[in-house]
């Protein structure tokens, strides 16, 4: 396996992250001890060092196992948690959203799970829409400065609100060091702003649910099958759904043409637009089970085709909205560049 550094960061971490949201059985399923640890050891041995987890992950049984499974080599993991959401059933408003106390109190009970005084990396898990930037930054100044947590960052956000934020604590010298979003053939918009702005503020972008929950696995064509789509946990998108089939249709061609699965096909795609971004760009994998992660790390040695690649990236554009399609047009363009925009070498990275 490959290592990257993570944004702009001397964090060196693997291509690959081990998501752990199904370790554990809190939630009515899962993954449970045994299972779990053999996972962790498939990604230990094909060379992984990061792992991402939450306070949530299954009422903090995730982050329980990760701190047993690590424990003996703490310092050759990065392991990556979250805070925002509940880490036991009916938990009292004041313990959850963003708030710094909601922080400071869910850094210290992942702290206790874990079994380690500072956790790699330490994120907002999601926008809760009443807690501003500054009250964030100020909680994240203050763990980093105890040391119990290296880097931080930011999941789930809106680009404006990140953009913001990273923008503020470059001037504190806090260092921001990635972005989590969702992002697969299933779904694209991160392209639009995610994208642009971690490269041209220097942020790595670890990305969630890569197979679309698994519909893009194609499991779910199969009557009977259980997974998400019938747990209600998590993102699973629906065929009907814009132009899904579409995809799965494209996805499941590609597969018979190379003798893979389509979840490695999904896989290698997005593996294949990290490659292309200029900023480290980190596919989080995550499953239930050893045979279905063993067939997610089969995709890492995965080569589509210029060809193949083109059919997967027709079958799920989106178009780039607004402004972007605008600025496109020849008619900006041309006031924009006196005609010469052919003429004109564009920067090696996005204009911050």
């Amino acid at each position: 396996m490959h290592f990257k550094t993570l944004g702009r960061t001397g964090l060196r971490v693997s291509e690959v992250a081990l998501g752990t949201g199904t370790f554990g059985t809190a939630w009515g399923w899962g993954a449970d001890r045994a299972e779990s640890k053999a996972i962790f050891d498939a990604f230990a041995k094909a060379g992984g060092n990061f792992i991402d987890s939450a306070n949530g992950y299954q009422n903090g049984q995730a982050e329980e196992f990760i701190g047993e499974f690590v424990k003996s080599e703490r310092q050759n993991f990065i392991v990556n948690t979250k805070y925002s959401g509940p880490s036991t059933p009916n938990p009292g408003v004041a313990v959850t959203g963003n708030s710094r106390k909601s922080m400071m109190w869910a850094l210290e009970t992942c702290l206790k799970r874990l079994g380690t005084d500072y956790v790699d990396v330490f994120m907002v898990h999601f926008a809760d829409g009443l807690t501003p930037i500054e009250e964030i930054l100020r909680g994240f100044e203050e763990v980093v400065r105890a040391g119990k947590a290296l880097y931080v960052g930011f999941s789930d956000f809106p680009a404006w609100r990140i953009a913001r934020g990273a923008t503020l604590a470059e001037l504190r010298s806090l260092p921001v060091a990635a972005i989590q979003v969702e992002y697969s053939l299933a779904e694209r918009t991160a392209e639009r702003e995610l994208f642009p702005m971690a490269e041209g503020l220097g942020l790595g972008a670890t990305l969630w649910s890569i197979i679309g929950g698994g519909v893009l696995s194609g499991k779910y064509r199969k009557a009977g099958t259980e997974g998400r789509l019938n747990h209600g946990l998590g993102i699973v998108y629906a065929e009907r759904e814009d132009n899904k089939k579409r995809i799965l249709d494209t996805v499941e061609a590609v597969a018979g043409e190379i003798g893979a699965g389509p979840a490695q096909v999904a896989i290698a795609w997005v593996r294949a637009q990290a490659a292309r971004r200029k900023t480290s760009i980190i596919p989080i994998l995550g499953a239930r089970t050893l045979k279905q992660f063993e067939e997610n790390l089969g995709a890492l040695s995965l080569g589509l085709s210029a060809e193949q690649l083109s059919r997967l990236d027709e079958a799920s554009a989106i178009p780039a909205g607004f402004p972007h399609e605008l600025l496109a047009t020849e008619t900006i363009r041309n006031l924009g560049f006196s005609g010469r925009w052919d003429k004109i070498e564009p920067p090696k990275y996005p204009v911050a």
